[in-house]
């Protein structure tokens, strides 16, 4: 079995600690997310750390990561700078390794400064907007920000948007950024950015409204594309969800 090590720059000199963690994530008993991947957490000198272990691909697909495509860690870990870079928040990059067996990979790991922010859009749900409306329209702003940088999230769903309110200041920070694309955003393709959020028809016209108004674009356009996609998203994978509520279309 052979090991591949990229660490950040930043964490250059901490390499021993960063495979002292590694070598010790079976043991690690401060579960975060137990699933197809794991994520634990890890206290150092550094602060907070999450670990995040990547399942073992098919057989396939360790052909496709090993020669053909970079494997989902390693997206994780490089994508991070150029968020941080255009002035947006996600956890700081430490380091990617990865274990491969026969000459392929096996599993990979990537670690992350931890974020300090506890809320999630997952409260969203069922909520009304008038009791949170100073949130959303900062949010749609943030959203309308990011894609004017070029920067747009496939998998913007709510257990991937942190958020929480510091000196008066909403602050949001974007996790799991593997699956990202970088490049121009239309204000069609940007609407249809919403549709994996959790939320009534109330919350994603108000949200439709806000980025309008980020963006300069006509409100009533971006009303029709926002809800086209969340009702096109949500509507045949309602029965499949196990939501705390019910959808209203």
């Amino acid at each position: 079995m052979s090991n591949l090590l990229l660490l950040s720059p930043r964490y250059r000199n901490r390499q021993s600690d960063i495979e002292r963690i590694l070598a010790g994530f079976e043991a690690g008993k401060d579960v975060i997310h137990a699933g197809r991947n794991c994520i634990k957490r890890f206290e150092t000198s550094s602060g907070a750390w999450n670990v995040k272990r990547y399942h073992r691909p098919s057989l396939f697909n360790r052909f496709v990561y090993t020669f053909v495509r970079k494997p989902k860690g390693r997206r994780a870990f490089e994508y991070p700078e150029r968020v941080l870079a255009a002035g947006f928040e996600t956890p700081a990059p430490v380091a990617y390794a990865e274990e491969r067996r026969g000459g392929l990979i096996d599993y990979s790991y990537f670690i992350s400064e931890q974020c300090p922010y506890r809320r999630r859009f997952y409260e969203f749900g069922d909520a009304r907007v008038s009791d949170h409306e100073e949130v959303l329209r900062a949010f749609a702003r943030f959203t309308a920000g990011l894609h004017e940088a070029g920067i747009y999230h496939r998998d913007y769903s709510p257990g991937n948007i942190l958020f929480d309110q510091l000196d008066g200041e909403w602050h949001f920070s974007i996790v799991d950024i593997n699956r990202m694309e970088f490049g121009p955003v239309s204000i069609a393709k940007g609407c249809s950015n919403f549709a994996r959020l959790w939320g009534q028809p109330e919350f994603f016209r108000f949200l439709a409204h806000e980025y309008a108004k980020a963006r300069g674009a006509d409100a009533q356009q971006c009303e029709q594309w926002v809800m086209t996609a969340r009702n096109r998203f949500w509507k045949p994978r309602q029965k499949n969800f196990n939501l705390p509520y019910q959808l209203n279309f």
